[in-house]
């Protein structure tokens, strides 16, 4: 590597480590995102059920099964950047959870039954339950 590159590299990196609890500072993770995904695969599963056309079937299935891979993602982006093994100990439940609220999205991938969308804000509704308890320590 030249000097000039090597003089630019140690210009730009920092000189101090910073420690967070997350991979930002707290404040950008929460389980909203993760419910509002879901609430759409609810409405889309209603859409689907009132829908006479095979087309627009066809896309409500493409669009119920892209919420909930978002529902996945948001889950387990929470999961494994917000949440710390503190909080694991404090709600031994976690873990758990977790899976069988990212398995419930996969649930509603392969049904059109609302009753596996409602069962996924449920799992939801837990976690963010725990979320806020995690938050109101801090404060």
């Amino acid at each position: 590597m030249n000097s000039f590159l090597s003089s630019l590299i140690l210009k730009i990196l920092p000189t101090q480590t910073a420690y967070a609890h997350c991979d930002l500072p707290c404040g950008v993770y929460d389980p909203a995102q993760a419910r509002i995904e879901a609430e759409s695969i609810l409405k889309i599963m209603g859409k689907y059920a009132e829908a006479h056309d095979e087309v627009e079937k066809m896309r409500a299935i493409i669009i119920k099964e892209q919420r909930a891979e978002l529902v996945k993602h948001h889950l387990w982006v929470l999961w494994t950047d917000y949440f710390k093994p503190e909080h694991l100990e404090k709600f031994p439940n976690l873990h758990d959870l977790f899976w069988r609220a990212t398995k419930q999205a996969g649930q509603t991938k392969k049904s059109t039954d609302p009753t596996e969308g409602q069962k996924l804000l449920d799992l939801i509704a837990e976690i963010d339950d725990i979320f806020k308890q995690t938050k109101a320590v801090k404060k």
